[in-house]
């Protein structure tokens, strides 16, 4: 059942006040006693725990006890059901309105493996900017929800491809071309490749394998359209498949995919077909004929609405338009309209110069906020080599491919990345390097590498960017990303960004960061891609502004931290505020925070130890206390074990000056008119408090010069100065001496 399917994730959301409340409900409902509920809170300390021992329960009494509880959370949580699919079973019109978008997106990502989450009434427009669109090209997560993991993809190629030898051919070329690796996190990727990769080596035995991006695509591209040649239009397989017909469908799509590329389109209208010359009446033949390339899609009010397979598909087929036209017309798209006369006479120069179109496509795509033209350029840079010219002979005239353009646009890309551009937006232009065929930024930083004088205190911002690329491309495990392995620096961290995004773990301990760092961490948190679990920022000067805007950061529905450390960070309370406004996030993962050596003080610590909070484990001065004054691995320090302690005033010595609420204690050269008692220690400076404890405990103290700090049986001795009176020095009792700055 739906509760079932969603339990794992509801254990590790749901909250505590949540599942307090959910408990109340169901005891109401009938659906639990009395007796189940104490029991649940009782045998279970942790949330978690809480939360497993509920749900099964519930599962065990049947599908209505079930639908009972889904039914109480989406009353007490509306945005965690949402984003774990309970679609609402409510009949009003807005309620079957939300429910028929649901299943429009739902349907849109599975058949499209793209993110909308934008799509309202017909005529509307779903713009780029508007809806989250980042294109992830350093782990190839191009806005999806999900990707396929290492293991996936080869499983996926193992399916496709029944010939062993075949499907282990394929895995490791693509393994040797990381760009093409890195893509295949994208399901459609792998299923393109797949197509490609097959028709490839059908038709050409012993032939090379496509080992870029540009190359893939423009393979996929003809096997789609000798597929409609020969099952369509009756051709054989040996016939030209670019016939007039097939080259203005095409044509025709480019415009379609350039024009909203522009926009920020993802879908389209037919309108927007029309503008681009496109037959209304022949659009479904488009989408049935070319149904791997442009697919039709029913929206709201039974309105046509018009989407390629994939984003990717999209822009590669752009790029194609922007390449033709200038071929053609010698026109250059990517460039402004001149506002003089002179502007207007270089203008015609400049647009007659191939390289003059790639710099204005490298300066458009670094200009873009969100990416969303990095694959574009990489295609359109790709186009210009001859041997993928070739590939399209017949739709794309051929050229010949200048070596003099392309180094110019090499020179001029090399002079981007050395420029202070964004550690995502130098990564992509490496790729684009690497359509180009020129490696050579690469290579010099690999032979620094293997040489033993190697050190990154003197590289270039350029070479700082080809590190990261060789980082994200190499087949070394990112499990672990350790800052000091190549420079304890805040400048080496933001250059190493796109590096941080696709580690689980970083180490970024002892560093010299400041909140600078902590602006650029919350992004990255912040992002969709992001596979982050566990940060450590130990030992570095963020202050208490620098954790406000990593909170930003924690506090998004993205965000997957677990485990952060903020050891001698310089915090105060006011850390404390802002980590417990994170934790009351419905979303929020995190599990331990590690904040010893910081002057938090007990009303900050309290915030993060209260009976609503969903820290599992809370690390301050006294976790660093060395065994036996701590409590043994595996015990965690959590409000339950906390207590308040007050002194007994019978057994303090009369050198022991008591404040007023019996919660201080001074050690005071004039004797206390304290009256007889028999629990009274007459002859060491000593006391005991009033509680008596059993079971598992731990107290906080503040203090001032030597003192001991003690635990005792209460049999202990209260009489004269033996050994067996004063605190340590016999078998029921201990005793830690602490000092100013150590113990």
């Amino acid at each position: 059942n739906e509760l079932t399917r969603i339990q794992r994730e509801l254990v590790r959301r749901v909250s505590a006040e949540i599942l307090t409340q959910l408990l109340e409900a169901l005891v109401e409902d009938n659906v639990l006693n009395e007796l189940e509920k104490e029991s649940i809170l009782e045998k279970n300390p942790f949330r978690a725990n809480k939360a497993r021992d509920l749900f099964n329960t519930v599962i065990k009494k049947g599908d209505q006890a079930c639908s009972k509880t889904i039914h109480h959370l989406r009353a007490l949580d509306s945005y965690l059901c949402s984003e774990l699919r309970l679609c609402s079973a409510s009949s009003c019109t807005e309620g079957a309105v939300e429910k028929c978008q649901l299943e429009l997106k739902s349907s849109l990502k599975k058949r499209f493996e793209c993110v909308f989450e934008g799509i309202a009434k017909a005529g509307s427009t779903a713009f780029l900017n508007q809806i989250y669109t980042e294109l992830y090209i350093t782990d190839g997560g191009t806005g999806e929800i999900r990707g396929f993991t290492d293991p996936q993809k080869e499983e996926y190629f193992k399916k496709r491809f029944r010939d062993v030898d075949q499907a282990s051919r394929i895995m490791n070329h693509i393994k040797t071309s990381r760009s093409l690796h890195i893509m295949c996190h994208i399901p459609v990727f792998c299923w393109i490749t797949a197509t490609v990769l097959e028709d490839v080596l059908e038709t050409s035995e012993g032939g090379e394998l496509p080992s870029t991006l540009t190359e893939m695509y423009i393979h996929f591209l003809v096997v789609q359209t000798k597929l409609k040649k020969v099952k369509y239009d009756g051709g054989a397989e040996i016939d030209s498949h670019w016939s007039p017909e097939n080259r203005k469908t095409i044509e025709s799509l480019a415009k379609l995919a350039f024009h909203q590329l522009q926009k920020g389109n993802l879908i389209f209208y037919e309108s927007d077909l029309t503008e681009c010359g496109i037959d209304i009446r022949a659009a479904s033949v488009y989408s049935g004929v070319f149904t791997q390339i442009f697919k039709e899609e029913r929206g709201l009010y039974q309105d046509k609405v018009f989407c390629f397979v994939h984003l990717s598909v999209q822009e590669f087929l752009a790029a194609l338009y922007v390449h033709l036209t200038f071929i053609n017309s010698r026109i250059n798209l990517m460039e402004d309209q001149p506002s003089s006369l002179r502007n207007f006479v270089n203008w015609i120069f400049s647009k007659l110069n191939l390289t003059r179109l790639h710099q204005s496509a490298v300066d458009q795509a670094l200009k873009s906020p969100n990416g969303h033209l990095d694959l574009f350029l990489r295609f359109l840079l790709g186009l210009s080599l001859e041997t993928n010219q070739t590939l399209l002979q017949g739709l794309l005239p051929k050229t010949g491919s200048s070596s003099q353009t392309n180094q110019e646009t090499v020179q001029y890309i090399k002079k981007k990345i050395s420029e202070n551009v964004s550690a995502e937006k130098s990564i992509n232009l490496f790729h684009c390097l690497n359509e180009l065929n020129d490696r050579s930024l690469v290579e010099e930083i690999q032979q620094s590498l293997s040489s033993e004088s190697f050190s990154t205190d003197e590289l270039s911002p350029a070479q700082w960017s080809a590190l990261g690329f060789i980082l994200l491309s190499s087949d070394e495990d990112l499990e672990v990303f350790d800052l000091k392995k190549y420079n304890a620096s805040e400048e080496a961290l933001l250059r190493l960004i796109p590096v941080v995004k696709v580690s689980n773990k970083v180490q970024l301990k002892d560093c010299n960061l400041s909140e600078r760092s902590c602006e650029a961490l919350a992004s990255v948190l912040s992002s969709l891609s992001s596979k982050l679990t566990e940060v450590d920022l130990s030992n570095n000067n963020l202050q208490d502004s620098g954790v406000e805007l990593l909170s930003s950061g924690l506090k998004s529905p993205h965000c997957k931290l677990e485990t952060l450390r903020l050891g001698s960070c310089k915090l105060s309370g006011r850390t404390c505020e802002v980590l417990s406004s994170v934790l009351s996030s419905q979303s929020c993962c995190l599990r331990e925070i590690d904040l010893k050596n910081n002057n938090l003080g007990d009303s900050g610590e309290k915030l993060l130890t209260g009976s609503n909070c969903t820290l599992e484990i809370f690390r301050n001065f006294w976790s660093d206390l060395p065994p036996p004054f701590r409590k043994p691995d595996g015990v965690r320090w959590l409000k339950p074990d906390s207590c308040q302690l007050t002194i007994d005033t019978n057994t303090a010595n009369r050198e022991l000056k008591l404040s007023e609420d019996n919660r201080k204690v001074t050690r005071e050269k004039d004797l206390q008119s304290y009256p007889d008692h028999p629990d009274r220690f007459d002859d060491w400076a000593q006391l005991l408090c009033s509680n008596g404890l059993t079971g598992c405990h731990y107290w906080e103290i503040e203090w001032r010069g030597a003192v001991f700090i003690s635990v005792s049986y209460r049999e202990i001795e209260r009489k004269g100065y033996t050994d067996g009176t004063v605190f340590g020095w016999n078998d029921w009792s201990w005793s830690l001496k602490c000092y100013d700055k150590d113990y």
